[in-house]
């Protein structure tokens, strides 16, 4: 498919999972890619893997809890592409512990990288989409926002990009900026080895644990999610918007 050919995305979170996943569909359909995250280093492998097979991506680092480094940012991509006529806001982190024992420098960190990043992005990004009366903008939630032991503070920020993503949509439809959210369950991702290894169990022995809570009885792969962001980023759900689709495996 060639769905993004002429097209310019941003990806946060680029340099592993779901973000790597997502930036190799856009660019494999057409799309020149920002990847980015912390650091510019962190990208050079998804973008020398992009530019080897054809494809153009650039590395831009940029921690998207700040609104500083945000507003510096879109500008800078600007400046590479043109424009903007996808954003795709993939970066987060997990800090997990029981509500008696969570910090609070751990809730502020989840939420702001979680939530606060889509809400800066999203600011900085409309104007330009709104200028040009077209854009995608796509937030990346979690199955955690219906709530999940141990995950208070990143619970509440998926759930809050759920409300952040259909309150986005109702002001920038009429400007022809469609805004949806993809809620993965359970995928295979360094994230969740990393989960894994705080439990003292290998990925391998975790992921077949939660396999069994998912009617497909397996647990999901960052390619299943990219393809799912593809669809909500392309012209096939050009009348979808305000959505927020779960990439689970079936559980309710």
């Amino acid at each position: 498919m060639s769905r993004f050919i002429g097209k310019f995305a941003v990806v946060t979170g680029a340099a592993r999972g779901i973000g790597a996943a997502i930036a190799r569909r856009l660019a494999a359909e057409g799309a020149a890619v920002a990847c980015v995250d912390l650091t510019a280093d962190r990208c050079a492998s998804i973008v020398d893997e992009i530019t080897v097979t054809g494809g153009r991506a650039v590395a831009f680092g940029c921690d998207v809890s700040d609104g500083a480094q945000v507003e510096a940012l879109v500008p800078g991509v600007l400046n590479e592409f043109g424009r903007i006529d996808v954003l795709v806001n993939n970066a987060g982190l997990t800090r997990d512990n029981l509500l008696f024992r969570m910090s609070e420098e751990d809730w502020d960190k989840v939420v702001d990288v979680n939530l606060k990043s889509v809400f800066l992005m999203s600011r900085a990004v409309q104007k330009h989409m709104v200028e040009q009366r077209s854009g995608a903008i796509v937030n990346l939630s979690s199955r955690s926002a219906l709530g999940n032991r141990g995950q208070a503070n990143y619970a509440a920020a998926k759930a809050g990009i759920q409300g952040l993503t259909a309150t986005m949509a109702i002001e920038l439809g009429p400007f022809g900026v469609r805004v949806n959210a993809v809620a993965p369950g359970y995928v295979a991702t360094p994230m969740t080895e990393a989960t894994a290894v705080r439990l003292g169990v290998t990925p391998e022995e975790h992921q077949a644990t939660m396999a069994q809570a998912v009617p497909l009885r397996r647990v999901g792969q960052p390619t299943e999610v990219a393809s799912v962001v593809a669809f909500f980023a392309s012209d096939d759900a050009s009348y979808v918007t305000g959505q927020t689709l779960y990439v689970n495996g079936g559980p309710r």
